[in-house]
This record gives C-alpha cells, structure tokens and sequence, in this order.
C-alpha cells in the first residue's frame, strides 16, 4: 500500500514538473523518508496555482479542499486493500501573513520554496525532498537537527507558536515519538504561552491527545507535556495530584505497561486517580473531562464504562459467572483485561488477565451471551403483570441461566412454575 502511495506521490511531482512546474515532496513525509520511515501520506509543494493544479491532473481527479490557501487533492488509484483511493495533498508554495485567530492564517501569498520553509513549524518538517533528482531542499537546517535529533522551531520559537497555538502540544507529541530532545528556546517558549493553547478549539486539543495516547511513547510525552505547563491546564482535575510524584509515577508506569494503541484507555488511566473513594464521582469527573474535550460520544461512553468497570476484574477467577460473562462480552472487554494486565505487571498481582483471555478463547459467543431462555411474554402468558417483582424474576432466571443452573427453556419454565406457585 505504502509503496503504491510513494509511486504515486512520485508521478504527481513528475507530471507538475513535465507541465513546467517546481514540484518537491514537502512537510512531514520528507522527514519520514530521511529517517528511513514510510510515510503514511504524501504532500506535494509546487508554484502551480491550485487552478493550474485542477488543470493539470482534471477536475474528476482533483478535490479543492482549501483553494484559498493554495491546497488541492489529487486523488489517485484505490488502494490494494481496496479501501479509498490514494490521496495526495498539493499545496502552492505560500507565505502567510498575520494569524489573529491563533489557528489560520488572515490570507496567503504564494512565494518561493526558501520563503514557504519560513512559515513552517518545526525545522525537521520544513523540508523538501525532489523524488526526480533524488535531492533535499533544506534552508532551515532540518537536516541538522534530525542528525542532532533535536525538535527546534524554525525561526524565533515564541512566533511560530503565536501563528497556531496547537503547536504547542505539536512539539511534545513530536518531542515523544521520535524520542528526540526538545531544543531550549523552543521549550522555553512552550512554558511561557501554556496558558494560551486554551485559545485552540478542544476539538483539535483532542485530536493532538488521540495521536499522543494512541503512541508507544504515550508516557513519555505525557510527562513532557506535564514538565512545560501544558497537561495543567487542559486537565486541571489532575494538577492536585500531579503533586504527589509516586502516584504521578504509578500513571506513568501503566502508560508506559499499555500494549494496546487504544486512546480511551490511555485517558482513563490518566484519569483514574481522581477517584478518592466515590465511584459515582469519580464518573461525574470523567464525564466532564470528556463533554470539555467534545469527545465523541462513543469515546465518552467507552471511558465512562472502563472507570465505571475498572476493577472488575481484579479477582475475576472469584467471580460468578453471572458476572464474569456479561463483562467478557462487553465491546470493551478486551481493554479492560488489557488495563487488568498491565494492573498485575506494575503490582506483581495474580494473572487474572491471563484467565480472562483464556475463557473468552474457550468460550463459545452463544454462551458467554446466549439467547434468554425466557422473557417478559412469557411471565404475561402465565398470568404476571409487569412490575418490580417481574423485572427481578427475570433477572434471576437470566443469573441463572449465566450460571449455567438452567440450560433450556423447559427447565427454565419449571423454574418459573415453581417461582410463581
């Protein structure tokens, strides 16, 4: 797939420079290719206008999802996979002028390569590779600092961050996932405007944490973020606690534990030493985080459900299997043996997370989940009219039937026979 991506990323700077175009690969997969990663996409920096672009390659393989500041998709053949076709992103070399909303730029000027490096964030991602000639366009040492493995700002730090806030948290999620060092003018710059990503809409905050917590180095830019004033004020509810530096270490422990890229869970370990003995709290502060995040709501309800369950399985051996059975075939069941795991690896408790595994392998769906033996038609049919007593008689048949005591309809009616005698 990757390689279908880079081919096609290729032909499209070859038939921008064949129309007579500068055309180089640009941003993020430049930086990628030259620390011998595969880049997940391609961008394409060229001097065509976005028109001479839709021209160039037609308006059925082209999408102008930002004409006004230069950027046009090229949509080229459907991946192998068979998923959306390949996409890459065209931009129009451009410089940008003033950003009074923290975020875009008040309008764009198209420019020279030299000059579009100038507006970019990071030095590592303001580089420009040419596929054709097999050559890199760098006029802000980029090169230098992956060598050096350092994140450094291009130009003065406190500007580049003033034009768009997110790139505050840009840095510690870069910072992290490479596992590169945060130059000192730019982390100084970060501790003095942490106050100031609150200007960012949480919608983007959010997606900058999906993308931390999701990473293997989710510990690491965590405590980076904590370090330079940021995690303070997009979760103040764990400013209190951040305090106590060996429950702050038992987080980042368990983050660093975590095996799974799942966002939820990440945010619910970060979130879990809010409780302070009130489960029904605890939820409500979960909640809110999530509504001021303007988490999705199958997000919300994922979190809500992993806090509300987080020690289910601690003694999940013990458990009857009228409980036992109903979390293991929960959606989320999954993540919360995970977090049961990575709960026994940091104390050195019992494999409980191991016996969940192996029962759902063993564990037919129809049986950890089955079909009722009866149901509330069948209490009406025999002369019981719905009310407390009718919920709680079903509820026991079904407790029993979970714990395999009755297994077929006829010895579950029995049951009901004698129940209602």
């Amino acid at each position: 797939m990757h390689n279908l991506a880079r081919e096609f990323a290729h032909e499209v700077v070859r038939r921008l420079v064949d129309g007579g175009y500068v055309a180089l690969w640009a941003g993020g997969c430049v930086r990628d290719f030259l620390m011998g990663n595969e880049p997940s996409d391609y961008d394409v920096a060229t001097t065509a206008t976005p028109e001479q672009v839709r021209e160039l390659f037609g308006f059925k393989q082209t999408v102008a999802v930002g004409a006004s500041f230069g950027v046009i998709i090229v949509v080229g053949p459907r991946q192998l996979n068979g998923e959306k076709p390949i996409q890459v992103e065209v931009a129009t070399f451009r410089r940008e002028g003033e950003y009074t909303d923290g975020r875009r730029p008040d309008r764009v000027e198209f420019c020279t390569p030299e000059e579009d490096a100038q507006r970019r964030d990071f030095t590592i991602n303001a580089m420009f590779y040419d596929p054709l000639f097999q050559t890199v366009h760098d006029y802000v040492g980029g090169q230098v600092d992956l060598e050096k493995r350092v994140i450094r700002a291009v130009g003065v730090p406190a500007r580049r961050m003033e034009e768009d806030k997110l790139r505050l948290l840009r840095a510690v999620r870069f910072t992290a996932r490479f596992g590169f060092d945060l130059e000192e003018e730019t982390q100084q710059a970060i501790r003095g405007m942490a106050d100031q990503i609150l200007i960012v809409s949480w919608e983007r905050i959010a997606e900058e944490f999906r993308k931390m917590l999701k990473h293997s180095t989710r510990a690491t830019a965590i405590e980076l973020a904590r370090n330079v004033g940021l995690l303070a004020k997009v979760l103040p509810e764990l400013q209190g606690l951040m305090q106590y530096e060996n429950v702050w270490r038992s987080v980042l422990l368990s983050l660093s534990l975590l095996e799974m890229s799942s966002f939820e869970l990440s945010m619910v370990m970060l979130l879990e030493p809010m409780f302070d003995g009130d489960e029904r709290l605890l939820i409500e502060r979960g909640e809110v985080v999530c509504r001021r995040m303007k988490l999705s709501n199958d997000e919300t309800s994922r979190i809500l459900w992993l806090l509300s369950h987080r020690v289910a399985l601690v003694d999940a051996r013990a458990l009857p299997l009228r409980l036992l059975k109903p979390l293991l075939a929960h959606r989320d069941a999954g993540l919360l043996i995970e977090w049961t795991r990575v709960r026994e690896m940091s104390s050195g408790a019992a494999a409980q997370a191991t016996f969940c595994r192996e029962y759902l392998e063993k564990t037919p769906r129809e049986v950890l989940d089955p079909v009722p033996l009866l149901t509330g038609a069948d209490l009406i049919q025999r002369g019981m009219k719905p009310g407390k007593q009718f919920a709680v008689l079903l509820d026991e048949i079904r407790n029993c039937q979970l714990d395999e005591e009755l297994q077929t309809r006829d010895e579950a009616l029995r049951y009901l026979g004698e129940k209602i005698l």
